[in-house]
Parts: structure tokens; C-alpha cells; sequence
């Protein structure tokens, strides 16, 4: 699954002569957090967000700083911070190191890119302009869809338990020759000896993802922890 087939392409966009009041009645009527800001041509120049908006001098949410914590600040910190709360439009309050991917980045990597950088959505840009947004909800919404898919061809006993005793022994955090699997009508019981709770739960975990596994009996034992071994 691609960037593009998940992307919202209904777009929401400011300038950055955009005032910073209308960005957040903007935000509100569209009940969305974030906004890209474009220039003439459509390329995203930032974003801004909530997050961009919070503390600002008109609203009564302004950063009150104790006088030593302004000596450390500095002149140069104190002047971007006055900036940032009574900016009047938007070039000044954006975020203007954009994290962006193209229609044919993999989901995978756009999670991983959401995750990485502590950001709720990411621009994706094609030919240097804005064709789509990928948020944390376009996820949601793709895991939800992939729910409700069925498998297309039923696997055997067999064939079920060969698949998932090659993924165990893929895996960096499990012992696979202390462990073994029986499969009946798509029901895995899993029988052996495990090192720690949270092996025990990945190893669950990893049965239940492999297509086709109905149900998990976990029938597994944590091996006891043997004072001064």
C-alpha cells in the first residue's frame, strides 16, 4: 500500500499572508489540527498547526518568564518567542522544515516518518507541489479497510503451520527449538518454554498476524529465573 491510496486530496491550504486569526477558524471549521502553507505555485512552503497557535498574546497565553529564566533565554530566544505570540500572519509562526513523501511512498514508511519526527501528518508532494496529506487518521483509516478484507485463498493446516514456524524462526527475540506449534482448523495452540512475558506475548502476537490463523492457545511457560545463573 502506497501514499497514494490513502492520501486525503481534498486539500485545506493557507498562504503565508494568511492571518494567523483566520488560520485558526480555519482549523475549526474544518475540524482539522494542521494546515499546509503553500506559495502561488502550490508548493508547500510549511505547515502550521495547533500546536503553532497555542500561546499567543491576544488569547492570554503567552509565556509569563521569571526575569532570570529571560537572562537565559537570551535576547535572541525572548525576540523569536515575541514573535511566535503576536505574529499577525502566517509566514511567521509556520514551521518551515516540512517532512514530506511522494504518492509512491510505502505506508510503512510514512508510519515510520509520523513516528520519527513526533508529527501528525505529512505532505506529499509530487513535482514540487502539494497533491495530498497523509495524517495519522489516513492510517487508521487503511488499517480499518485492511479488516475487512478476507483472505482471497483459504491455507491448509499444513501449509498454516510451516508458514508460521518460519516466522519464529526469523525472529531475533525468540529460541524457536524451545517451541513448536499445532495447527487444527486454523486454531494454533503454542507449546514450549519462553524466557520472559514479553516474549511470550510477541510470540502470540506473531502467530495472530500470519494470515489465515483463526485463534491462539497460548499453552506456553516462562522459564523460571534461577538465582545467581
Amino acid at each position: 500500500m502506497k501514499a497514494s491510496d490513502i492520501m486525503t486530496t481534498t486539500l485545506v491550504t493557507v498562504t503565508p499572508d494568511t492571518a494567523v486569526a483566520d488560520v485558526a477558524a480555519i482549523l475549526l471549521e474544518n475540524r482539522i489540527s494542521g494546515v499546509p502553507v503553500v506559495d502561488p505555485a502550490g508548493r508547500p512552503v510549511g505547515i502550521v498547526s495547533e500546536g503553532d497557535l497555542v500561546r499567543r498574546a491576544e488569547a492570554g497565553t503567552g509565556h509569563e518568564r521569571s526575569w532570570w529564566l529571560k537572562l537565559l533565554m537570551g535576547r535572541e530566544g525572548l525576540a523569536a518567542e515575541f514573535v511566535k505570540e503576536h505574529a499577525r500572519r502566517v509566514a511567521d509562526v509556520m514551521t518551515r522544515e516540512l517532512v514530506t513523501a511522494t504518492p509512491d511512498t510505502p505506508v510503512a514508511e510514512i508510519a515510520s516518518l509520523l513516528e520519527r519526527h513526533r508529527i501528525k501528518r505529512v505532505p506529499i508532494v509530487k513535482d514540487g507541489r502539494l497533491v495530498g496529506i497523509v495524517s495519522r487518521a489516513n492510517l487508521l483509516h487503511a488499517l480499518a479497510t485492511l479488516r475487512r478484507q478476507t483472505p482471497a485463498n483459504p491455507v491448509t493446516d499444513a501449509e498454516l503451520r510451516t508458514a508460521i514456524t518460519a516466522r519464529l524462526e526469523s525472529e531475533p527475540w525468540l529460541s524457536p527449538n524451545l517451541v513448536n506449534v499445532t495447527v487444527t482448523d486454523g486454531v494454533v495452540d503454542a507449546w514450549g518454554v519462553v524466557d520472559s512475558l514479553a516474549e511470550k506475548q510477541a510470540l502470540r502476537v506473531a502467530i495472530e498476524a500470519t494470515p489465515g490463523v483463526k485463534a491462539v492457545n497460548d499453552n506456553l511457560v516462562i522459564r523460571p529465573v534461577v538465582a545467581g545463573v
